[in-house]
């Protein structure tokens, strides 16, 4: 069989939920499918209960972080622009997650509808499929027909002017950390991420992870009795002690 190329393997990622994405990367760090990327409580490598999935409907997108800061304008800078995040855009492997942090004043920071129709043409124009933030966007109802998918804090009509801050530098959104040129893969359940060189392993690790699941929950939906549950688990962690996930 052919070596799979980086562009067949993110399509065969599209086929996977983000939470065995989660699974292979870091939950579970006994389990031998896992890579132990990451220790899972101290590091910031998946978002947390404040974002949401704008479009559930589309099921997973995945794809190399593009990254910018956006705030208010600033007098004593005003050298970047939306222009200059299209062309980082252009530039990365393909596809892109545009991830954007938004810094603005706490009484503003759930009034920003920072991305809307125009900018999210613009993104998917340079082959971006889609864009998680800790801060509200608009438009949804003009997006949802373009098949582009946004995990948000929520939505609202309006902004004033911003400004773009920094382009492709590392930030921190929803609880997740994200660097220009890692794997960010997304879902109706969050987001989290990867290093790229890692795309290889997660794929062949979640696909093997999915097998022995469905073999387990097959066989745990044709038990009758609980002493047949654990003998099903017995040696998962769901039977150990201290974890109950």
């Amino acid at each position: 069989m052919s070596k799979l190329t980086e562009p067949d393997i993110l399509e065969q990622l599209k086929k996977i939920d983000t939470p065995t994405i989660t699974n292979v990367v870091a939950t579970y760090p006994d389990n031998p499918l896992c890579l132990g990327l990451y220790n899972p409580w101290t590091e910031n490598w998946y978002t947390d209960q404040t974002i949401k999935c704008m479009y559930p409907d589309l099921g997973p997108v995945v794809g190399y972080a593009v990254t910018c800061v956006f705030g208010l304008t600033d007098p004593n800078f005003s050298r970047l622009t939306w222009l200059d995040v299209l062309d980082v855009l252009e530039a990365s492997p393909k596809p892109t997650v545009l991830v954007f942090q938004q810094k603005f004043p706490p009484e503003l920071v759930g009034k920003v509808g920072l991305a809307g129709e125009v900018m999210t043409t613009g993104m998917q124009a340079m082959g971006c499929v889609g864009a998680v933030s800790n801060g509200p966007s608009r438009d949804i109802d003009a997006i949802r027909s373009m098949k582009f998918q946004y995990l948000l804090s929520g939505v609202t009509a309006g902004h004033g002017p911003t400004a773009v801050h920094a382009v492709n530098v590392p930030v921190s959104v929803g609880g997740m950390d994200v660097s220009p040129g890692e794997i960010v893969h997304m879902d109706e359940n969050g987001a989290c991420k990867f290093p790229a060189e890692s795309i290889e392993a997660v794929l062949a690790n979640a696909e093997a992870m999915l097998e022995s699941e469905k073999i387990m929950t097959t066989a745990m939906k044709n038990a009758r009795a609980a002493a047949e549950l654990r003998t099903i688990l017995e040696g998962h962690t769901y039977a150990k002690g201290d974890d109950k996930n």
